[in-house]
């Protein structure tokens, strides 16, 4: 077993990592950059180390001052959490050389299963279905004759793509040319490969996924599937385990597909394998992502596991404890993603110090967050703030759960999605279970006068917090650096003249919140 793990990441996953080595018994490292050295992951951790300035290429994404770091401090492991060099087959490749166990599949099932079009050769070979599509194109040329033979709508991506970056919807060609253009732009960009591939879209169809962990024994574990659909830009906001779209039957067909596919590709560790579901039940293979996924605590809540422990486990070159029989499922999970995102200004990234921040307890709930008061949120890195889960005995339940959860909810100094996420939660198609991956597109209404509750109820929040004066955080400094106050008074202040009296807090608040 490890003695020491770095944690290649920051934010929530970071912290729930961090957790999960502590139940472990297990020393964490920490790394931060300048923007960072205050954050709930470098105070929870065992020990921290400086890694580079805010822009990400400098810090979380510098794989010789990654490694540098955890040679020096005597790390036995690496584990990359989620985003940044998460799914990285070179930074793998990477620890292995400097004798450090990266705690994710394989380097080469990252490159393999990253590249989208040899994944749909793996899933090909294992008989499972997947869309007709093409391989990969590097002109305009090309997509053009592609689209034509698989017939309008398309859907043009990156073939090194992820995360929903490079993706267009081309419903003609007159379409086509300038999308598939701008998408290689993209691609490049993000992922240093212009190449993209085509592929049918359908109308109407659900995201579905199935969380599936290996290990070094051969032993691959299905645990059940997740429903993604309710997206926006292709970006999940809110993730359930399991669908009401699927059957026992359709079950035990893609836990089986996920597994062909994961060892067709020698994988361990965790991964998702990613489906379509159309609504004569046709299941057409997607993708495999190669890391823990962002909403696997609605898997966790509902199988009574614990991924990250599990993955370090695998990783340490331990046999899984359990096999796919001794896993019972329980009840509903209903994960929502709160970002710093302004759902009433065209979803725009809202930036600034938060000066004060409550998450939500109580029965069935799960918070994964590195909130706290006086936090910077910044534009160098993702918007996600917080993750909350919600378990109930049954959909319904845990719907109801996260109502609750969301109203308590409160962020002031940024604005959050929260308002838009309770009233997704409200939608009588939602309530039914009646969704798809276009299902967003189709409920954009967001009312403004609930805004204007979340807007005034910011600003009595913020009033009243600035009664108490200025107040010091009480940190102890990191490498030599003086720690911030919140200063209450400059920060509201400065607060609503960026925002232009405009920010609200999360949490539906229609009178006098008496919790302030």
């Amino acid at each position: 077993m490890f003695s020491k793990v770095l944690v290649a990441n920051r934010g929530e996953i970071a912290l729930r990592i961090v957790r999960g080595l502590r139940d472990l018994d297990i020393r964490s490292v920490a790394v931060y950059s300048d923007v960072d050295r205050l954050s709930q992951h470098v105070r929870y951790a065992d020990e921290a180390h400086y890694i580079g300035p805010a822009d990400a290429r400098q810090s979380y994404l510098n794989v010789e001052r990654i490694i540098e770091v955890a040679k020096r401090c005597g790390a036995d492991a690496v584990h990359p959490g989620y985003g940044f060099l998460a799914e990285n087959a070179e930074f793998a490749e990477a620890c292995e050389r400097a004798g450090l166990v990266f705690i994710g599949p394989s380097p080469e099932s990252i490159r393999r299963l990253g590249d989208k079009i040899e994944a749909r050769r793996i899933a090909e070979q294992a008989g499972v279905p997947v869309l007709p599509g093409s391989g990969e194109l590097t002109s305009v040329e090309e997509a053009l004759a592609c689209a034509e033979r698989i017939g309008y709508p398309v859907m043009i991506k990156a073939a090194a793509g992820g995360g929903g970056r490079g993706i267009r919807l081309i419903e003609s060609p007159e379409q086509l040319p300038g999308a598939a253009a701008r998408a290689m732009q993209e691609a490049a960009a993000a992922f240093g490969n212009p190449a993209i591939y085509v592929e049918k879209n359908l109308k109407k169809v659900r995201h579905i996924e199935v969380q599936v962990i290996g290990d070094r024994y051969g032993n691959i574990v299905p645990l059940g599937e997740r429903e993604c659909s309710i997206q926006r830009r292709h970006q999940k906001i809110i993730e359930e385990c399991p669908s009401v779209a699927v059957s026992p039957q359709l079950r035990r067909t893609l836990s089986r597909a996920a597994v062909r596919i994961a060892r067709a590709a020698n994988y361990h560790n965790v991964g998702t394998v990613e489906f379509l579901l159309d609504q004569d039940g046709n299941h057409y293979f997607l993708e495999m992502n190669t890391r823990l996924q962002v909403e696997h605590p609605v898997t966790e809540m509902v199988t009574g596991t614990d991924l990250v422990k599990d993955q370090i486990l695998v990783a340490a070159g331990e046999e899984l404890p359990y096999e796919e029989a001794d896993l019972l499922t329980r009840g509903w999970a209903i994960e929502c993603r709160i970002v710093a995102e302004d759902p009433f200004n065209n979803f725009l990234p809202s930036v600034g110090r938060v000066v004060f921040a409550r998450e939500p307890a109580g029965p069935g709930i799960r918070v994964e967050s590195a909130l706290y008061d006086g936090i910077e949120v910044t534009p160098y890195y993702d918007s996600l703030l917080a993750k909350v889960t919600a378990w109930g005995r049954n959909r319904e339940g845990a719907r109801q759960r996260m109502k609750r959860a969301l109203a308590e909810f409160r962020v002031v100094g940024v604005a959050t999605n929260i308002p838009y996420l309770q009233q997704i939660l409200d939608l009588p198609d939602f309530i039914a279970g009646d969704i798809d991956t276009g299902f967003l597109d189709r409920n954009q209404v967001l009312a403004e006068e609930h805004y204007e509750e979340q807007r005034r109820a910011a600003e009595i929040a913020a009033l009243l917090l600035v009664t108490g004066g200025e107040r010091d955080t009480g940190e102890q400094p990191l490498n030599g650096q003086a720690a911030p106050t919140n200063g209450y008074r400059s920060q509201i202040g400065a607060w609503r003249r960026q925002q232009g009296g405009s920010t609200f807090a999360g949490g539906a608040m229609g009178r006098w919140p008496r919790s302030f």
